[in-house]
């Protein structure tokens, strides 16, 4: 890894549907094989699967995530669930490893808000692929529903990762 350069970022274009940066980085998490064809059935998918179970879910009107041209499209309640599903999902603080006089100690410490997404991505899509149903879309669907409830194994992770940095609150001090 070379010290003199910090590696630069990768510009995302937003996706063809919604026009929507996250989502399109949600796609590609989800995308295997570089197959972004099928990455983009199974997340537009998702989300019109949701739009059917939003009216169990209570929306906030207020994060103006989703565009007025997207409103009326198919899968905008779902783009509205699938955003607070990530509002949820994302962790405060999480727990690095720090080595101190041949010790290695847990020391927490607060997530960047880049980092934050990218972790409450990669658990979303952990937890529905572990999941049961039948369909990539229906299990994408159904953990982006729980998640939204604060339900599902992804927001168990970050619950998870939340009580390991309070159980090592006492290490703060380590911090660098």
């Amino acid at each position: 890894m070379s010290r003199r350069h910090r590696a630069e970022k990768r510009e995302i274009l937003p996706d063809p549907r919604f026009g929507d940066l996250i989502l399109n980085k949600f796609m590609n998490n989800i995308m295997l094989d570089g197959k972004k064809s099928t990455a983009e059935k199974i997340v537009y998918g998702a989300l019109e699967i949701m739009d059917d179970k939003a009216k169990d879910v209570a929306t906030d009107d207020e994060d103006g995530d989703v565009t007025g041209s997207a409103a009326g499209a198919a899968g905008a309640k779902g783009l509205r669930v699938f955003h607070k599903a990530l509002k949820k999902v994302r962790p405060q603080v999480e727990v690095r490893s720090r080595r101190v006089g041949g010790a290695t100690y847990q020391v927490p410490v607060e997530v960047r808000p880049e980092r934050a997404q990218a972790l409450a991505i990669r658990w979303i899509i952990d937890a529905a692929r572990s999941r049961s149903e039948r369909t990539m879309m229906e299990r994408l669907a159904s953990e982006l529903v729980d998640a939204a409830n604060d339900r599902g194994n992804a927001v168990k992770k970050r619950d998870d990762t939340h009580k390991m940095a309070e159980a090592n609150k006492a290490f703060a001090h380590y911090r660098w």
